[in-house]
């Protein structure tokens, strides 16, 4: 229990840094990623696969022989990090050589050389689901302590991905609301309204036009004054 409370600690400080330093969600999986790769004992190449919309997306990868393994299963629509991205399941292959729940997968993936799984399910906000996937050359690489210490850093990672999400979103709200100001101020001065009224034209064009109220207001700014 001693190295799995080392490697809480661990995680603990990877997810602070990847909230400081990550500003998308892009670097925020790389570093996440990247760090898996480092600190699961068995992990050699690693991905997220991103279910989204119905569309599986490999947005991150470590290593080319972990983006071949998603290409199969993108293709082929089966395997275990699917699976473990959309049952909130952990899922694992000893040996892909004898593995029979994605038969098709299985075959490809030892063809390429691929022996050894291990899947995590990772925690999105919203409608989407991911999975962060660990893949090995030597079969049976993915001991129970290994995926015990992948579910913890999962539910780690995951929290710090959620925490670099709300930094984006509040960035973008607070720059809508600079663009409705902005749009706002210009309205008051070109036709002598005062501030609500200025908001209820804009409201009144997002209404009539089917455009998002932000979206209006960034084409007025971006418009600029117009004379009489």
């Amino acid at each position: 229990m001693t190295g799995l409370a080392d490697f809480g600690a661990q995680m603990t400080r990877i997810a602070s840094e990847m909230r400081k330093e990550s500003d998308d969600t892009e670097a925020a999986l790389r570093s996440m990623t990247k760090f898996a790769v480092d600190a699961i004992p068995g992990a050699e190449y690693a991905t997220v696969t991103l279910v989204a919309d119905g569309a599986v997306e490999t947005p991150v990868m470590v290593g080319d022989l972990g983006g071949e393994a998603d290409r199969l299963q993108r293709e082929l629509r089966e395997g275990p990090c699917i699976r473990a991205a959309v049952s909130d399941l952990t899922v694992w292959v000893d040996d892909m050589r004898v593995e029979t729940r994605w038969p098709n997968f299985a075959a490809a993936a030892a063809e390429l050389g691929i022996r050894s799984m291990a899947c995590f399910y990772l925690y999105i906000d919203g409608d989407d689901s991911a999975a962060l996937n660990l893949h090995s050359t030597e079969p049976a690489a993915f001991t129970p302590e290994a995926r015990q210490l992948g579910e913890l850093f999962a539910a780690h990672a995951a929290t710090a991905f959620g925490a670099v999400q709300e930094k984006q979103q509040l960035r973008a709200a607070l720059g809508s609301r600079d663009i409705i100001g902005q749009a706002k101020g210009m309205i008051m001065e070109r036709y002598r309204l005062d501030a609500d009224e200025a908001f209820s034209l804009l409201a009144r064009l997002s209404q009539d036009t089917n455009t998002k109220l932000v979206d209006v207001a960034a084409q007025i700014v971006e418009a600029g004054p117009e004379g009489d």
